[in-house]
């Protein structure tokens, strides 16, 4: 079963003062993703809100390089029509519907994550179900399969509005959907919340994947392993992972001159 969401009020706009910082963590963001290969050459995106019909989005330029690449220019100021600061020939992504109709219809995200990890394309692909078998391995991972992962079953570019409504029907209340045959949406109350549930979200599918290439088929966890897993809390969770997959982007070469914000 999933659980209720949690409302949350998305706060006042950003000030013009905070959008750098905010520019800069989505960049990183989108290095982390390719870095680790959820995201290939120059697909997948990522956004967060800035106002009530605002969002800061990863955008494709003239000099395009990939999303391991992206420096704070490529993430830019639009409205939910794509409207916005597009100098310099930029070009919002295809599929903007994704971000716009997940922040439009729901209060509780503030950052949004499409990408395209291959272990959760051949999972989906295969209708192989992504089943809770694993704990304290990755028990936000856990977390997702025991709450059910639902999937978008149209394997099709959501580059309109009705097909992004499509999406959310699927999607629910849940903070992840699977993209049959394409991808993934995760989101979040925050960017490093929304990067690091793709993350596990690709530990879960890339755990299934390789079950089922060995031909091996375990039990679920049973209800007494389930009533063991812990909240660890969102630093623990989030913040703590998202920093680990900063300092590997240092250590790879990828980092990006500025403040860590």
């Amino acid at each position: 079963m999933q659980g209720a969401r949690r409302v949350r009020d998305p706060g006042p706009e950003v000030t013009q003062s905070q959008l750098p910082a905010l520019r800069h963590k989505v960049a990183v963001a989108c290095r982390i993703l390719g870095a680790r290969a959820l995201a290939e050459d120059v697909l997948g995106h990522v956004s967060v809100r800035v106002g009530d019909d605002r969002l800061l989005v990863r955008c494709r330029g003239p000099h395009e390089r990939g999303l391991m690449f992206t420096t704070p220019d490529d993430v830019r100021l639009v409205d939910f029509a794509g409207d916005g600061d597009l100098e310099g020939g930029y070009e919002v992504p295809n599929e903007l519907p994704i971000h716009a109709a997940l922040l439009r219809s729901r209060p509780d995200v503030s950052a949004v994550v499409h990408a395209h990890p291959p272990a959760v394309v051949v999972a989906s692909l295969a209708d192989i179900e992504l089943r809770p078998v694993f704990g304290a391995y990755n028990m936000p991972a856990a977390r997702m399969a025991l709450d059910g992962v639902p999937v978008f079953r149209r394997s099709v570019l959501i580059r309109r509005d009705d097909l992004a409504q499509e999406m959310l029907q699927a999607m629910g209340v849940s903070p992840v959907c699977v993209l049959r045959g394409h991808g993934v949406t995760t989101c979040g109350e925050t960017v490093e919340q929304a990067v690091v549930r793709a993350l596990n979200l690709d530990v879960l599918a890339s755990i299934t994947v390789e079950l089922a290439r060995i031909g091996a088929e375990p039990a679920v966890m049973p209800p007494e392993d389930v009533a063991e897993l812990p909240d660890l809390g969102g630093t623990f969770n989030d913040t703590n992972v998202w920093r680990f997959h900063v300092s590997r982007l240092e250590l790879e070469g990828l980092q990006l001159p500025g403040p860590e914000a």
